[in-house]
């Protein structure tokens, strides 16, 4: 009895989950726009860090070290 009970309100849950989620799998158009606009936002900042004075010296500094590092 008890385990007839437990395997219908198991299936009753499963059918909840269906009918609430609505086959919704992924990202919907909206959503991928906005995902790659910030994407995009993201790439910009890295390449202004990236290309800035202090950064770049710092890289270059670390290339020249490791250039002249004794072998």
């Amino acid at each position: 009895m008890l385990a007839r009970v437990r395997r219908a309100a198991r299936s009753r849950w499963q059918r909840a989950r269906g009918a609430r989620t609505g086959g919704d799998r992924g990202m919907a158009t909206a959503e991928y726009a906005m995902g790659t606009i910030a994407a995009a936002a993201l790439g910009a900042v890295l390449c202004d860090v990236a290309t800035s004075g202090v950064i770049r010296g710092a890289l270059q500094r670390m290339i020249e070290r490791a250039l002249d590092a004794p072998v």
